[in-house]
């Protein structure tokens, strides 16, 4: 098998979506299954070349709810595999991301968001999927998402992104936007021994002894692919620890606390920010993807004024972390957040900040970012 890739430990200048795709042959990836849509098309076009390249598989679909179940039935085949898309195509993969959610099937998805509703502004910046990240499919479950802000961030986001979904076998899904998918920037790639590649775990357990759900200590149960010679049932609906379908009040009182507190029980290890001007701030301004760049512009901008102003930087979504938040809204007068979006992840920093501090709401449409200026009032316009 030809491991082919950019050459390691170099600096390359590439878009977002390259590096994404890039890290995702690095993190094992070999199967893709997609539709083309922009803003995310570039992921899928760089793979249809390097996959073949690398003994992986590269196969357009018919649409993104196909899309979804060749990458489910690839990683039951024994592969790393994953989608991109962007927010129509996102609202397609709903239901078979529940259906990985169920069947704990480790993934990535792709969403480069885009300006929405409908077709909206198909090749502008939005940032409006970010609750149906986390509500998009039905009934009771946790995900884990994550939000780059440069092509650098989308390049480490996707390994992380791999890695987490191996360890909880859990979709994780890569919230990008359309600024940081399709800039390009310096992007260094360095030697693959330098990073922390996730294997798939799987069982030791001979067939017989071997129960696809069973629980562990963890919550997250071993892993067998097709062929081995393990005779398992992989369904969507409400199963038993060995995949058997068992439609009754009792089995889903087992199954479904399992999967939430998987992610749950293991909240401290998924908390991901990052704080800058924090220690002495007054006012903090919260933020994730390209614009928590704008907020560390601003930052900069409010200190020279004498403005007592720090940024926190949300890397993983979620869950959403709760106590970083809170930690914050004691100590300071308001948390300001801003979004390229009406309101989304506002209502979880007001739900967290539990009336310590003002919460304002610096939103977006999309299309566009938000002006430095513009923050920078509002900033002002903090009661004393």
């Amino acid at each position: 098998m030809k491991n082919n890739h950019l050459p390691l430990s170099q600096s390359h200048f590439i878009n977002g979506n390259e590096a994404c795709a890039e890290a995702a042959l690095l993190a094992g990836c070999r199967f893709f299954a997609g539709y083309p849509i922009t803003p995310s098309t570039e992921i899928a076009e760089h793979l249809a070349e390097r996959l073949p390249e690398v003994g992986g598989i590269f196969i357009q679909m018919e649409d993104e709810i196909a899309s979804m179940n060749a990458v489910l039935g690839a990683v039951w085949g024994g592969l790393k595999g994953m989608s991109a898309t962007s927010g129509p195509g996102f609202s397609l993969m709903m239901e078979n991301i529940g259906l990985a959610v169920m069947t704990e099937t480790p993934c990535v998805v792709v969403d480069v968001q885009r300006g929405g509703p409908s077709t909206g502004l198909a090749t502008l910046v939005g940032q409006g999927d970010m609750m149906q990240a986390r509500w998009g499919s039905h009934g009771s479950y946790e995900i884990i998402a994550l939000c780059p802000s440069s092509p650098q961030e989308f390049f480490y986001q996707t390994i992380q992104a791999f890695n987490l979904s191996e360890k909880f076998r859990v979709p994780v899904l890569l919230m990008a936007d359309e600024m940081v998918g399709h800039m390009s920037e310096k992007v260094v790639i360095p030697p693959i021994e330098k990073l922390e590649i996730y294997p798939r775990r799987y069982t030791l357990k001979p067939p017989g002894e071997y129960k696809v759900y069973q629980r562990a200590e963890n919550g997250v149960p071993e892993m067998v692919k097709a062929g081995d010679g393990y005779r398992i049932h992989v369904t969507g609906t409400t199963h038993d620890e060995r995949g058997y379908p068992f439609m009754n009040e009792e089995t889903q009182k087992e199954l479904i606390p399992r999967l939430v507190d998987k992610i749950r029980k293991n909240h401290k290890e998924l908390i991901d920010t990052k704080e800058f001007f924090t220690e002495d701030a007054e006012v903090v301004l919260v933020g994730y993807g390209i614009t928590a760049r704008t907020l560390r512009w601003v930052a900069h901008l409010a200190r020279e004024k004498n403005l007592k102003v720090g940024v926190l930087k949300l890397n993983i979504v979620w869950p959403f972390p709760d106590e970083v938040v809170l930690n914050l809204a004691k100590k300071v007068k308001a948390l300001v957040v801003c979004e390229i979006n009406m309101g989304q992840m506002v209502r979880e920093v007001e739900r967290a900040a539990k009336g310590f501090c003002e919460v304002k709401f610096m939103g977006h449409p999309g299309g566009g970012m938000h002006s430095p200026t513009d923050i920078l009032e509002a900033v002002q316009q903090v009661k004393a």
